[in-house]
Parts: structure tokens; sequence; C-alpha cells
């Protein structure tokens, strides 16, 4: 049976891969970076090992034996970690190999972009006979899809704020500025930069104390989905809630609802409205009746 290998950071999202994978009739070979997989992880693979964050040679050796050609790299892995002051000595600490070092002083030392970190992981990968593919490959139920997926519908107000910004942040987006932005009465409250959605909403909260705002999230057209894909989860919503959001906004295809069943009705509990966003920007999500009132 041909195999698939994980390199699995925090979150859900490798699992709910792992459980794709074998839907699709393949091995699932677990690779848990140390000290970020979840716990719950490896009981769904056939084959489980843990290898270091900093050690890529020890993935593509653990992949290969394994009879891995294909490889995922999915979970959270906080790229803030890279602006540290320390960063440099916690990693040397984690000993990384000369890969990693080779990487970092060759071609990130002066362009930590996320788009060029996982271009150049992905490429050096490939080169090395491990193949990374698309992490939404086997990811495709849970995608964000055109159209509302909630039982409340988008205000009018909601609605409006979505016209408003999708266009903002598909600049930003295109720029690497960020993923995501929130907006309240056709105004910008804040602008998601390397400190990731979940601070970008806490910060939000602090800026509009009053609550009824719109998260917007997408990637851009280009964005490489060999990792780092957009996502949202059930913490993800529990967050907009107490930060007083009320709809939430995403780019249909480009990000992942971390278990879509349980994000939606997460949502419907919260009373917060998400609607999918297509590659037609200018036909704006149907709306309920009238401000502030739900369909």
């Amino acid at each position: 049976m041909d195999a698939t290998a994980i390199i699995a950071g925090q979150g859900d999202l490798p699992r709910l891969t792992a459980e794709g994978v074998r839907a699709a009739g393949r091995r699932v070979v677990g690779l848990g970076l140390r000290g970020m997989y979840d716990p719950a992880f490896p009981a769904s693979c056939d084959e489980f090992r843990e290898v270091g964050f900093l050690r890529p040679t020890g993935w593509v050796r653990a992949a290969r034996r394994a009879g891995c050609e294909d490889s995922i790299l999915i979970g959270r892995v906080g790229k803030n970690v890279m602006h540290r002051r320390r960063f440099k000595f916690e990693m040397l600490r984690e000993i990384p190999d000369f890969f990693v070092i080779d990487l970092w002083y060759r071609k990130l030392r002066f362009d930590r972009r996320s788009a060029t970190l996982l271009k150049t992981l992905a490429d050096d990968l490939n080169a090395r006979g491990l193949n990374l593919v698309d992490s939404t490959t086997y990811l495709k139920d849970h995608l964000a899809t055109a159209g509302v997926c909630t039982t409340r519908r988008p205000t009018a107000d909601e609605s409006g704020d979505v016209s408003f910004g999708w266009p903002l942040l598909t600049r930003t987006s295109e720029l690497e500025i960020g993923q995501a932005i929130a907006v309240r009465q056709r105004d910008v409250i804040s602008v998601e930069a390397v400190e990731g959605t979940d601070r970008m909403i806490a910060r939000t909260a602090e800026l509009c104390p009053r609550g009824g705002w719109t998260l917007l999230k997408t990637a851009s057209p280009t964005h490489d989905t060999r990792s780092d894909v957009p996502t949202i989860g059930e913490r993800t919503i529990r967050n907009a809630a107490e930060a007083g959001c009320t709809c939430i906004a995403l780019g249909a295809g480009r990000v992942i609802l971390a278990d879509r069943p349980k994000v939606i009705a997460a949502a419907d509990a919260a009373g917060i409205a998400i609607v999918g966003i297509g590659d037609d920007p200018e036909t704006p999500p149907p709306a309920a009746a009238g401000p502030g009132t739900d369909a």
C-alpha cells in the first residue's frame, strides 16, 4: 500500500489529514515535530516517530525508510519564533542539521517572509527526494465553500463591511503582509501580521470594545499551498465571539475549517455568521433582511 508522510505541527489538522489519507487508501506515516504535535496525533497513524523541528534530514530519512515519496507539512508552526532575540541560540539548542544551517545562512538570513521560507523548504525537500504536496489534498471536505455556511446570514451592515474589506484584504495578502483583517462600519480596525489571527483578534477587541466587527481571512491566488494554508478552528470562533466579532468572511477554497462540522456548529452556537467568498468578489454575500437582524 502506498504511504504518505505527515509532518505534524500543532493543532488538529494533522489528525484530520491522516483521516483523509487513510480514506484515500494510503498508509499514514506520522512524523511529529518534537514539542509541537498533538498527543492524540500518533493514534491516527499507521506508523509514527518523533522528529526534530530543525532536523529536516531526519524527516527525509524517516519518510524514505517507510516507503514514502510524498509528504504533507501541516499544523501550526509559529513563524514569529524566527524574530525572537534569542532565536539563534534556540536554534543551536535544537541541534539543527547542516541542511537547516545552510538554508538559514544561504537563503533565509535576510528574507524571513513566510512565502520565502516555505518555498525554500519545499524546494529543498523535493531536491532531496521527498515531495512536499499541497497540504489541502486530503482536506477538501474541510475547505471553505462559497456562500453562507451558517444558520445566521450576514446582516446588511456586515455584508457591506465584507464588500468594503475584501479588495483590501486581497491586496494585503498579495503583498504578503497578512492573511486577515478586521472591519467595522467600513473602517479597518486591525491587520494581521506575523502575530497570527488569534492575537489579531485579541488586539481588535482592545481597539473596538463595542464589538460588531467582521473578520475577513484568505490567501492570495499565488499562495503556496504546500504548507501554511490559512485556517480557522473552534478556538478561533470562541476567541472571535468573546472579542465581539459577529461575522467571518473566508476565501472559498483557500481557507481550511479545522473540522468543518464542529466549526460551523460553534459559530451557530455563538451567533456568528460565516460566509465564503468565491473568485467573483464583486458579488456581495447575501444579507439578512435588515441591519442587525437575522434571516
